[in-house]
C-alpha cells in the first residue's frame, strides 16, 4: 500500500509540471503587447504541441511583417520562458521601456531597421541584476542615451549603429569583456577610444563616422586578434604602416585623424565629401601657399610638361582605340578555327572550337611559352602545352559546358591534378597586368563555400582559369536534370547519409529537404562572406544555379566569382535577390523565373506557402513548417525595394534559425 501511495505521488508531482509547462499565459500576454501593432496576427503562434493546450512561446521572431505601431513591452517581462526577440525590419514607433532588459530567460534580441526612438530605457546597474543577453542588435533606429551595460557580462554581440546616442565617454563599454563583436558607427559619440581597450575577444570593430579620439593602436583592443576594423572620419592619432593598411583596406582609415606612416605609407584620401566640409577633420593637410615669384618659371615649365604629356597619352590612347576597333572588325575572320592536326611542334595562333560551333584562339607562337600559375603548387612546371593534351586539344569530348564566361573543358595534368578550365571570353581586353593581378585577387578569396581557383594561364589574349573540379556537377543539373527520386548518380540517401549521421529511420523525403537547407546554408555563407568579411564588398553579380557547384559531401561551391566585368554596376542587394531565387528554386523544384518568384510571393503573404513547396517535399510531413519558413526567407531576399532586402549576415542568421532535425550542419 505503502508503494502504491508513493508512486501515485510521483505521478501527481509529475503531472503539476507538466501542467505548469502547459498552462501558460503567453498568447494571452503577446496580445497585450501587441495590441497597439498594426499587421500582427496572434495565429502566427498557433499551437504546435498536440498535447498540450497552451504551451510557453520560447521565441518571437517577426522580422520584416510590416508591424507598425508602438508594443507594449511590460507584458514581455511577465513571459518567464522567452529566449528570443526579432522585430528587425518593420516599421515600429516609440521607445523601449526597462522591462524588456529585465526578462532572465532572454538571450538574443534584434529591434534593427525601426523607427524607434528615445531613451532605450536600460536601469542603472545599482537597481538591474546581471543579464544573460548574448547578442543585441539596436541598428539603423532613433535611439538615445543608452549608456548602462555593465551588467551585461554574457555579450557577445552588439550593434547600435546608425543612432543618434549623443554619448560622450565609452566607460559603459568596458566590462563587455567577452564581447567579439562591437559596431557603434554613424551614432554621433565622442570622447577618447581608450575605455574599450581591455575588450580582449573582438573580432570585429567598426567605430567609423563619429567624433572618437585617441591613439592608434595603443589605445585600441589587440589589433591582431582582429579580422575586420573600420576607423574611418575619426579624429585618432598615431602610426599607420603598409601592414596595417593592406590587412584592414585603406577605406578604413579614410580621414581616421592626424596619422604619422611608416614604410613608405600612403594615407587614404579618397573620400565622398570634400575634406574642407567633413566636420572634426584634421588628416594632413597641407595649407596652401601663395607661389613666390623665384618659382614661377619653375611652375610654367612643369605646367607645359604636364600639358605635353597628357597630349601624348591623348594621342596614344586614341591609336589604342583605332587598333582595337579595327581587331573586333576582324574578330571571326582571325578566331575561324584552322582545321590541321595538332601537333605540338607547330607554331600558333592555336584555333579550338566549341560545341556551338563558336571558336576562340590562343594567339601565340609556342604552347610552351605561355606558363601555368599553380597557387598552391608554384614550383609545378607547367605550360599551355600541357592544358592541351590534357584536353584533347581542347576537343568537344573534353567540354563541360559553354558557360557565360566562356566554355568550361575538364583535365587531369600532371601530377593527379583533377581541374576545370574555364576560357574567360570577356577577359581578352585585359593587359597581361591586369590579368595577373583579377587572378591573384581571385586567389584570395578563400573559403568553404566559394569554388577554389587552383591558378590560371594566360594564352596570348586568352585568359583561362583554373578551378578544382567538382564530380557532383551544377545545382541547377541537381533540381532539374537527375532522373525523379535519384539526387545523384550514387544512391547517397540511404548508405551514405546514414553512415554519417546514424539516421536509420529517416523519410528520403526528409533527407532531401535536409540535404536542400544545407545547400541553402552553404551558399548563404559563402555569399556573406563575399558581401561582408573584406574591406569593401565583393559582388557576385550571376548567382545561379548553374554556378552553385556540388563537392562529393554536397557542400555547395559558388563559382564565377568576381569574373565579369559587366558587374560594375551590380550591388549586393541584387545578389541578395538572386539568392531568394536560388531558395525559391530549391524549394520549388520550378527555375527561379520572375513568374515564379511573383507566384511564391503571393502564396506566401497569403499564407498558403505550403501549396508552393515541391510535391516530393511536402511529403515530409512534419518538416513543412521549416520548409515553408525557409520560403518566407525567400520572399524577404526578394522585396522590390533593394532597400528593404537583408544583408546576406541577416539571411545566414535566419536560415541557420530554421534547425531540420535529426541532421545537424556546423
Amino acid at each position: 500500500m505503502k508503494i502504491f501511495l508513493k508512486f501515485l505521488l510521483i505521478i501527481s508531482a509529475f503531472a503539476v509540471a507538466e501542467s505548469s509547462k502547459c498552462n501558460s499565459a503567453d498568447r494571452s500576454l503577446l496580445s497585450k503587447a501587441f495590441a497597439s501593432v498594426s499587421g500582427f496576427n496572434i495565429t502566427w503562434f498557433n499551437n504546435s504541441q498536440p498535447n498540450c493546450s497552451n504551451p510557453p512561446i520560447l521565441d518571437v521572431k517577426l522580422a520584416s511583417r510590416n508591424l507598425s505601431g508602438s508594443i507594449s513591452w511590460k507584458f514581455l517581462k511577465n513571459m518567464p520562458n522567452l529566449q528570443t526577440i526579432d522585430l528587425s525590419g518593420n516599421n515600429l514607433t516609440g521607445s523601449v521601456s526597462s522591462a524588456l532588459w529585465s526578462i532572465p530567460t532572454l538571450v538574443e534580441i534584434n529591434l534593427s531597421k525601426n523607427k524607434l526612438g528615445g531613451s532605450i530605457g536600460i536601469p542603472k546597474p545599482a537597481s538591474f541584476k546581471s543579464s544573460a543577453i548574448r547578442k543585441i542588435n539596436l541598428s539603423f533606429n532613433r535611439f538615445k542615451n543608452f549608456t548602462f551595460l555593465s551588467n551585461f557580462l554574457n555579450l557577445t554581440f552588439l550593434d547600435l549603429s546608425n543612432n543618434d546616442l549623443q554619448v560622450v565617454q565609452l566607460n559603459w563599454l568596458t566590462n563587455l569583456t567577452n564581447l567579439e563583436s562591437l559596431n557603434i558607427s554613424s551614432s554621433n559619440i565622442s570622447g577618447n577610444i581608450k575605455p574599450i581597450s581591455g575588450l580582449s575577444h573582438l573580432k570585429y570593430l567598426v567605430v567609423s563616422n563619429n567624433k572618437l579620439t585617441g591613439n592608434f593602436p595603443a589605445d585600441f583592443p589587440p589589433i591582431g586578434k582582429l579580422q575586420f576594423l573600420n576607423v574611418s572620419f575619426n579624429n585618432f592619432s598615431g602610426e599607420l604602416d603598409s601592414k596595417m593598411v593592406k590587412r584592414f583596406g585603406s577605406s578604413s582609415f579614410i580621414h581616421a585623424g592626424n596619422f604619422k606612416t611608416q614604410n613608405h605609407t600612403e594615407l587614404p584620401h579618397r573620400s565622398p565629401i570634400p575634406p574642407h566640409k567633413i566636420p572634426g577633420n584634421n588628416v594632413n593637410f597641407i595649407q596652401k601657399r601663395k607661389p613666390k615669384p623665384k618659382t614661377m618659371i619653375l611652375v610654367l615649365a612643369i605646367s607645359l610638361a604636364s600639358a605635353f604629356l597628357v597630349l601624348a597619352i591623348g594621342v596614344f590612347t586614341y591609336c589604342v582605340y583605332k587598333k582595337r576597333k579595327m581587331a573586333r572588325q576582324n574578330k571571326w575572320a582571325i578566331s575561324k578555327p584552322i582545321q590541321v592536326p595538332f601537333r605540338f611542334e607547330k607554331s600558333g595562333p592555336f584555333s579550338f572550337e566549341t560545341e556551338s560551333g563558336s571558336s576562340w584562339v590562343a594567339d601565340i607562337k609556342e604552347p610552351s611559352s605561355a606558363p601555368v600559375v599553380i597557387f598552391e603548387k608554384p614550383l609545378m612546371n607547367l605550360t599551355f602545352k600541357d592544358l592541351i593534351a590534357a584536353t584533347s586539344h581542347f576537343g568537344k569530348e573534353s567540354l563541360l559546358a559553354e558557360g557565360r564566361c566562356g566554355p568550361v573543358y575538364t583535365a587531369v595534368l600532371p601530377g593527379d591534378l583533377h581541374v576545370a578550365i574555364k576560357v574567360l571570353e570577356n577577359a581578352r581586353d585585359l593587359s597581361h597586368d591586369e590579368a595577373v593581378a583579377m587572378f591573384e585577387d581571385l586567389s584570395e578569396l578563400k573559403h568553404p563555400n566559394l569554388l577554389p581557383v587552383s591558378g590560371y594561364c594566360i594564352a596570348g589574349k586568352e585568359k583561362l582559369v583554373l578551378y578544382e573540379f567538382m564530380a557532383n556537377g551544377d545545382l541547377h543539373r541537381w533540381l532539374h536534370e537527375l532522373p525523379t527520386g535519384i539526387p545523384n548518380v550514387e544512391d547517397w540517401s540511404t548508405d551514405t547519409w546514414e553512415l554519417q549521421n546514424g539516421s536509420h529511420n529517416t523519410s528520403p523525403e526528409k533527407l532531401e529537404w535536409h540535404t536542400r537547407h544545407r545547400i541553402a546554408v552553404g551558399i548563404a555563407r559563402g555569399l556573406a562572406y563575399l558581401h561582408h568579411a573584406r574591406s569593401k564588398p565583393v559582388v557576385h553579380g550571376h548567382l545561379v544555379p548553374s554556378n552553385i557547384l556540388l563537392a562529393d559531401d554536397f557542400e555547395p561551391r559558388i563559382a564565377d566569382c568576381a569574373l565579369s566585368q559587366d558587374r560594375v554596376g551590380g550591388s549586393t542587394e541584387a545578389d541578395v535577390y538572386s539568392f531568394g531565387a536560388v531558395l525559391v528554386e530549391l524549394l520549388t523544384g520550378k527555375q527561379g523565373s520572375r513568374e515564379t518568384i511573383d507566384w511564391v510571393r503571393r502564396l506566401i503573404k497569403n499564407g498558403e506557402g505550403e501549396n508552393a513547396l515541391n510535391s516530393r517535399l511536402r511529403l515530409g510531413r512534419d518538416s513543412v513548417s521549416e520548409m515553408v519558413e525557409c520560403l518566407r526567407i525567400g520572399y524577404l531576399c526578394t522585396a522590390e525595394a533593394p532597400g528593404k532586402r537583408p544583408t546576406m549576415q541577416q539571411v545566414l542568421g535566419l536560415l541557420k534559425d530554421v534547425h531540420p532535425t535529426p541532421l545537424e550542419f556546423v
